[in-house]
């Protein structure tokens, strides 16, 4: 069996907090204020940025969750940064925090010394179902009194978030009542969403289905982006996420090897041979059975694996972390 082996790193982050105060309905990672409320702690943090280092990332960004619910925390995670030797390019924020200007300059201003240079601030109608756009505002204009930089993602919606009432958060619904039906779809491609994570569920009857027998015929090779590592991610539990493909899982000690197949039978199963073994494997040994349609290989990938954490209660290395699935 060809085994995947993570050689080398070019751009990725760390994920300090899987707990958030927004639920978003695209959220990659399931994150929300139902996880138990982790925060990274320094020791861990210092362990994945000298891993990454080590495979060639001296970049990392810093993304949740919400990093800065725990700016002392975000604090040490930055200290750690500065004493590894990895740049921090940006820490990501939805901007709940703010309270006001006063304390918001305190925070950036405890942090900046530190390693602070750039914040993205989060700009979307999926952001502004839980934040109200003042609070956005607030945010950058505190960033403009500190000096820190400002990474609006993004500035696109500025116009749309700031036509509705910046005091109060608006739902999706509104976002269409106002600009037509088609807003949902388009935001697919105009926020760069990655359909996988919440955003299947959210996009489940939006978007066509296709019938299982033509998405396995469409994927009868390998998943070969579990191998990318344009864009990766490393938790606070020492989880490496391979290929953006949440829920599943390396334990970050073995990246820059062969991952064994004792220990990473399902995702080898998945990099050499793809979806349709996958599916086999979990139907003959776990009893899973497949729907008639999904909307995508991922779709149905991640059903599989849901139906192992929750239904089967499998408890793997590869399938981290477990609180995810019950979140999405």
């Amino acid at each position: 069996m060809k085994t995947l082996d993570i050689k080398k790193l070019y751009s990725g982050g760390l994920i300090t907090n899987y707990f958030c105060s927004s639920r978003c309905r695209h959220c990659l990672y399931g994150c929300g204020p139902e996880w138990e409320r982790i925060y990274i702690e320094p020791e861990q943090a210092e362990k994945n940025l000298l891993k990454v280092k080590s495979l060639g990332c001296t970049s990392v960004h810093i993304g949740g969750g919400e990093p800065f619910l725990r700016p002392d925390g975000l604090l040490e995670v930055l200290k750690v940064a500065k004493k590894t030797g990895v740049a921090i390019e940006y820490v990501e924020t939805n901007s709940s925090w703010f309270k006001d200007e006063k304390s918001a300059c305190a925070i950036l201003e405890k942090l900046k010394p530190h390693g602070l240079e750039t914040v993205l601030v989060s700009v979307s109608p999926f952001h502004n179902e839980f934040i109200p756009f003042m609070k956005v505002k607030g945010v950058i204009n505190a960033c403009r009194i500190t000096g820190v930089g400002i990474f609006p993602w993004m500035k696109t919606f500025i116009p749309e978030t700031g036509s509705f009432d910046e005091t109060s958060i608006h739902n999706l619904e509104e976002y269409e009542q106002r600009y037509g039906k088609k807003y949902m779809i388009d935001l697919i491609s105009r926020y760069g969403l990655t359909m996988r994570g919440r955003a299947l569920r959210t996009y489940a009857e939006k978007l066509n289905r296709r019938s299982l027998e033509e998405i396995l015929k469409a994927n009868d090779g390998g998943c070969y982006e579990l191998s990318d590592v344009s864009h990766f991610h490393v938790d606070l539990f020492g989880n490496y996420i391979p290929g953006l493909c949440t829920g599943l899982s390396i334990r970050l000690e073995d990246l820059g090897k062969p991952l064994g197949i004792v220990d990473y039978l399902m995702l080898n199963i998945l990099y050499e041979k793809g979806i349709g073994a996958f599916l086999e494997f979990a139907s003959l040994n776990y009893g899973f059975r497949a729907e008639r349609e999904y909307l995508s290989k991922c779709e149905l990938c991640f059903e599989i694996r849901r139906h192992l954490v929750l239904n089967r209660k499998i408890v793997s290395k590869e399938l981290q972390p477990g609180e995810f699935y019950s979140n999405v």
